[in-house]
């Protein structure tokens, strides 16, 4: 191969030459092509066979070629409009010096980067089972698709999932099925504390800011919410014109205070007051953290913030809006008790609660101390899963910080069983619910509701592209791109969201009249049975330890909360030893 294309170059070389002597147009293609002869000479007996040689060999033998040719017939020039552009880009490629596979392999080297980008799509349309995609696989997908256009979503032929494998679960039916008390329940809150409380629907639309979505979904969520008279929480990105669509509202208020912000992005309790009062606005809901990136606040790059979310939001254009990783209105897990009374009485009576991703468990245990030295509790708190949702984070927060969210659930219920206040503050379930079975589950554990994200952007169109932090959705929903927003159609897609909901809370009611049970409040962890081996099952009352009544409220702690409780404070969330004091 080395002699061969040696041998060619010098061939190219001498015929150029002696046809210069004769066409003198043949001296600017010697010139132009005799310096890449030379190096492919030189390096090819140098360093041996490269594909950088292999490509200077290729050019300089297509242009000499072409050079040649055009001296039978002009239409060989036209050789260029093909051979020139590659002949570029691997000169590109070899002059360029950040990535070493384009230097080593011009032209060809770019396959490697078309394949890394088609990749996801390839993985996910040909590669991926119905059982085996992520973070959720093919079979949830088409369920929420076919339900939220009302086509049929039977399953024929037999599950296709693994019923042996370790993970597996399932509810047991009863052999007297009964009807449930009602297809649509619904949970008060705030009913002992609020002049003003909430019948929530079991399932509700997550946190997802203006900002984050478009203009579009937002709207589209908000009608659905409206038509199927469940609620929607506006995220911490506060409530834009596009939230106003006649939905209930759950107003977010996270870390940058958006929406009753102050010049110093400090809270401001007179534009709070303002937008609480709002008739849609039906709760209250603090942000401490999310699944996605616990510890780490909210971000939304600089490419999404339009001149609208910036005016909504009090922050500057062109540059990413971080809020920060922690309130400044609070401190201690009494300070926070005391911030969720105060909006209570600032938003006239509405529920106030508090979103969190379990992290260090004396830092939750430390609020419910100060609930029961204050007396003052929220009216719900909103549990998130470590496993993330749709907010973009640091691939390590994401896959490595926080509590998954069927431990925190459960965390969280046994805790306020623990101290006596289960009854008077509701648990939200937040995350990955996309089947009627996903919303049993969640309220068997220990949920009174849950929150649903991606499956409501689902339910809109979403494909699962995983572009969010991009603005490059290709459905319009996670983006700010007009040309893509245009493609979201508000009437039907808010459509689509009404229907989705309405069909898998009656999946999950029918699925309770199977199993004998009457009403969501009758559910128990025992009722949700998982295979713990190939040869062993166990319900969830035998997997987690249920505590209860007052069981933290006595002399002998649980030794599962012992430590934690010790060294838990309300005076701070800091560790401290066995006297109160910080250590």
């Amino acid at each position: 191969m080395k002699a061969i294309l040696i041998t060619l170059n010098i061939i190219v070389l001498s015929a150029l030459a002696a046809l210069a002597i004769e066409w003198p147009p043949a001296l600017f293609a010697f010139l132009l092509v005799g310096p890449l002869s030379i190096i492919s000479i030189w390096g090819i007996s140098k360093g041996g066979l490269s594909a950088r040689m292999i490509f200077v060999s290729t050019a300089a033998i297509s242009l000499a070629g072409i050079a040649a040719g055009s001296y039978f017939s002009p239409a060989a020039y036209y050789g260029l409009l093909i051979v020139g552009p590659i002949v570029l880009l691997g000169t590109a490629d070899m002059l360029q010096t950040k990535r070493a596979i384009r230097r080593n392999f011009p032209v060809i080297g770019h396959a490697r980067f078309l394949l890394e980008e088609i990749r996801p799509e390839i993985q996910q349309y040909f590669i991926e089972s119905n059982t085996d995609g992520k973070p959720f696989p093919r079979e949830d997908r088409d369920v929420i698709y076919q339900r939220s256009k009302g086509e049929r979503s039977t399953l024929p032929f037999g599950t296709q999932r693994d019923v042996y494998a370790e993970g597996y679960e399932w509810i047991n039916h009863s052999m007297a099925p009964i009807e449930p008390d009602e297809m649509r329940p619904r949970v008060w809150i705030g009913a002992d504390t609020c002049a003003q409380p909430y019948e929530a629907s079991i399932l509700n639309i997550s946190a997802m800011s203006f900002g984050s979505l478009s203009s579009e979904a937002i709207s589209a969520l908000n009608i659905g919410a409206r038509e199927g008279g469940f609620a929607h929480n506006t995220g911490e990105g506060s409530i834009s014109p596009h939230h106003l669509q006649g939905g209930d509202l759950i107003w977010q208020v996270g870390t940058g205070y958006f929406g009753c912000r102050n010049e110093d992005g400090g809270f401001d309790p007179k534009k709070f007051a303002k937008n609480a009062s709002r008739d849609v606005v039906k709760m209250i809901e603090i942000k401490i953290s999310q699944g996605a990136k616990p510890g780490h606040g909210g971000i939304l790059p600089a490419a999404k913030i339009t001149p609208e979310i910036a005016e909504i939001r009090g922050v500057p254009l062109g540059q990413d809006v971080i809020s920060p990783s922690s309130h400044t209105a609070f401190s201690t897990p009494v300070g926070l008790l005391e911030f969720v009374a105060r909006l209570r009485d600032l938003s006239g009576g509405k529920p106030v609660g508090f979103k969190l991703c379990i992290g260090k468990r004396r830092e939750f245990l430390a609020v419910c101390k100060a609930m029961l030295e204050t007396g003052l509790h929220p009216d719900f708190i909103t549990v998130d899963g470590g496993e993330g949702g749709t907010g973009a984070a640091p691939a390590e927060f994401s896959n490595s910080l926080g509590c998954p969210l069927i431990e925190g659930l459960t965390f969280v219920h046994n805790s306020l069983v623990g101290i006596g206040l289960r009854d008077r503050v509701k648990v939200i379930a937040s995350g990955k619910v996309a089947s009627g079975f996903d919303l049993v589950r969640r309220l068997a554990l220990g949920a009174d509701a849950c929150y649903a994200a991606r499956s409501m952007m689902m339910s809109m169109g979403c494909i699962q592209a995983r572009r969010c932090n991009s603005n490059e959705c290709p459905v319009g929903i996670a983006t700010q791109n007009p040309s893509l927003r245009a493609g979201l159609v508000v009437a039907t897609k808010s459509s689509r969201v009404d229907r989705y909901h309405a069909e898998t809370v009656d999946a999950a009611m029918e699925l309770l009249g199977a199993a004998g049970i009457a009403s969501p409040v009758d559910l128990r962890p025992w009722h949700i049975i998982r295979r713990v081996s190939p040869l062993e099952i166990r319900h969830y009352g035998e997997i987690i330890d249920y505590l209860e009544p007052g069981k933290l409220l006595g002399e002998e702690i649980p030794s599962e909360f012992e430590r934690a409780w010790k060294s838990a404070s309300s005076t701070s969330f800091e560790h401290v030893d066995g006297q109160g004091v910080a250590a």
